[in-house]
């Protein structure tokens, strides 16, 4: 789990985004279509078309960081590209990580039982 400081804004990009992209070409993405600092101490929250993949980039005041989930079955909860940038709560993005519907906690997909 990435250990988010209280305090910190999370922002999800709608819409899908290019996940070959690094941490360059997503911090130039916030610049440009987002219009917001990447280095500001924000959390942004990439997904890619598959829905199943997201990358968070994350400037700590030291240096840029960028963490990637894959999830095994399902896809993330997203909301509609109308919108630049959703602003979540960093307890909504743990949900989200966790592959739980953020919106309205519930888990999205349960293991089967073994045995």
């Amino acid at each position: 789990m990435i250990p988010i400081p209280s305090g910190v804004r999370v922002w999800l990009a709608t819409g899908s985004t290019d996940m070959r992209r690094g941490m360059n070409g997503l911090a130039m993405q916030v610049q440009q279509a987002l219009g917001r600092d990447p280095h500001a101490g924000d959390l942004f929250v990439f997904r890619g078309r598959r829905g199943d993949l997201v990358k968070v980039l994350w400037h700590d005041g030291l240096g840029m960081s960028l963490y990637a989930k894959r999830l095994e079955r399902g896809r993330f909860i997203w909301p509609s590209p109308a919108d630049g940038a959703v602003a979540i709560s960093a307890a909504q993005l743990g949900y989200m990580l966790e592959g739980i519907d953020w919106r309205n906690p519930r888990h999205t997909w349960r293991p089967e039982a073994v045995g």
